[in-house]
C-alpha cells in the first residue's frame, strides 16, 4: 500500500465533510502529484516529507506549503490510529514545517474610511455601502455577512443568527446600535439580507479600492479592524470571542491590533485622580 492509496481514501470519506472541501482537494491533487506518493507505507520516512516540503518551497509560498503538510500529517494520524494502517510514527512530526505567514496588521488608518466612502458612486454595487459597514460593525466574515437570512435578524434583541460559518458552528451575534441602523435602513426585497454571490463582492470591492487608492487593503482586513475595535471599546475576550467566533484565544490575538493610544486613553482614566 502506498501514499497515494491512503490519499485517495481520505479524498473519498474525510474530505467531503469539510466545508473547505474544495480547497482540501487541490491540496491532495499537488500531493499526488508528487513522487511522495508512490512511496510505500512500510519506507515513511521524514526524509520524504522534507523532500516534498523543499521542492514545493521552490513553487509557492511557505504557508501554503504549510497548509499542504497539515493535511497530510492529518491523513497520516487518521491512517495510523482510525484504519490500522502499519505506519509506526507520523513522519510529518519528524520535520520543521515551514513558518506560517505572518499576521496581518492592517486596519483602516485616519481618513480610509472617508476614501472608500468617496469612492462609493451611484454606479457602485447598491450593497457595497451597507455591505462594508456592516463588516467593521460586527467583524462578519464576507461569506457570512451573504448567509444572513431576514429571519434570523432580531431587531428587538438586537442580534443576528448565522448558521453559515467558518468552523461549522452557528453563532448568535449582538449588534452595535449603528449596526441596527444600516439593518433598518435595507430594503427587504429577498430572503437573504444580501442576495450577491462571493465573486460579484470580490469584484466590486477591488473596483471601489482602485478607486479609493487603497489597494493594499484587502475586505477581510475589516475584520481585523472590528475586533481590535471591540477590545479598546472595553470588551472582554470571551465578549469578543462571542461576537467573533473564535474557539482559540491565540487565533483573536491573531486578529487583534491595538491601537498605544487607545491604551494610553484607557491608562489616563483609569489613573486620574
Amino acid at each position: 500500500m502506498t501514499v497515494a492509496d491512503l490519499l485517495r481514501r481520505y479524498e473519498q470519506e474525510v474530505t467531503p465533510r469539510k466545508r473547505g472541501a474544495k480547497f482540501e482537494q487541490s491540496r491532495l491533487r499537488q500531493l499526488l502529484g508528487h513522487s511522495i506518493a508512490n512511496a510505500s507505507l512500510h519506507n515513511l520516512s521524514g526524509a520524504l516529507v522534507s523532500q516534498y516540503r523543499d521542492d514545493r518551497l521552490k513553487v509557492v509560498k511557505p504557508a501554503s506549503v504549510r497548509r499542504e503538510l497539515t493535511v497530510l500529517r492529518h491523513i497520516f494520524e487518521v491512517a495510523r490510529t482510525e484504519w490500522g494502517m502499519p505506519i509506526r510514527a507520523n513522519p510529518v512530526h519528524q520535520i520543521k514545517l515551514p513558518n506560517d505567514s505572518k499576521p496581518r496588521e492592517r486596519r483602516l488608518e485616519e481618513g480610509d474610511d472617508t476614501r472608500l466612502a468617496d469612492a462609493i458612486s451611484s454606479n457602485s454595487a447598491w450593497y457595497l455601502r451597507p455591505l462594508i459597514a456592516l463588516a467593521i460593525e460586527t467583524g462578519m466574515r464576507r461569506g457570512e455577512l451573504l448567509s444572513i437570512r431576514w429571519k434570523d435578524v432580531d431587531q428587538t434583541a438586537r442580534t443576528i443568527r448565522i448558521l453559515k460559518t467558518k468552523n461549522g458552528h452557528p453563532r448568535t451575534i449582538p449588534l452595535t446600535p449603528k449596526a441596527v441602523e444600516i439593518l433598518t435602513s435595507l430594503e427587504r426585497k429577498d430572503e437573504w439580507v444580501f442576495p450577491v454571490t462571493p465573486n460579484a463582492v470580490r469584484l466590486a470591492w477591488e473596483r471601489l479600492r482602485r478607486r479609493a487608492g487603497l489597494e493594499d487593503l484587502r475586505l477581510h482586513d475589516l475584520r481585523h479592524e472590528a475586533v481590535s475595535r471591540f477590545f479598546e471599546y472595553g470588551l472582554t475576550v470571551p465578549e469578543v470571542a462571542l461576537i467573533s467566533g473564535h474557539k482559540d484565544p491565540r487565533m483573536l490575538s491573531r486578529y487583534t491590533h491595538l491601537r498605544p493610544e487607545k491604551v494610553a486613553e484607557k491608562l489616563a482614566k483609569a489613573t486620574a485622580g
